[in-house]
């Protein structure tokens, strides 16, 4: 029994914590039926029921809890990347930049290494081969 008045305590703090962090950082516009250091002295005072008052009453439901579904029903939005490297586009792009990189950088190590046959083949007497020589 205990145990069970331990674990509804603790319960009872954790939601009180959840409403003040909430109370806190709400908007202005967002908060219903009383000031802001009202809620928090309500929620402080009288945990239980002013955390849940405040979640009930003092708070603007936003959009998506008014119909009681988590996902908010009706059309999904695309949720937007948060980071350059959850955005496809941005992978896409920087793929592309990497395959360009690396087709000119092969491109000028293939001329370097006709330019340097070209002269092994000058000081060794031999004329430089036609078919071989880097387009310019």
């Amino acid at each position: 029994m205990a145990r069970l008045g331990v674990l509804l305590f603790l319960v009872q703090i954790v939601l009180a914590v959840c409403a003040l962090i909430s109370c806190l950082s709400a908007e202005e516009g967002k908060i219903r039926a009383l000031p802001r250091i009202a809620w928090v002295l309500i929620i402080l005072f009288f945990p239980l029921v002013g955390s849940i008052a405040w979640f009930i009453v003092g708070r603007e439901p936003s959009p998506g809890a008014r119909n009681g579904w988590p996902g908010g029903g009706g059309e999904r939005q695309r949720p937007r990347p948060v980071a350059p490297d959850d955005d496809p586009e941005f992978l896409r792009s920087v793929e592309e930049r990497a395959q360009q990189q690396d087709q000119e950088l092969f491109q000028r190590w293939e001329e370097d290494l006709r330019r340097r046959e070209d002269d092994l083949r000058r000081r060794d007497g031999e004329p430089p081969r036609e078919g071989d020589r880097p387009e310019v």
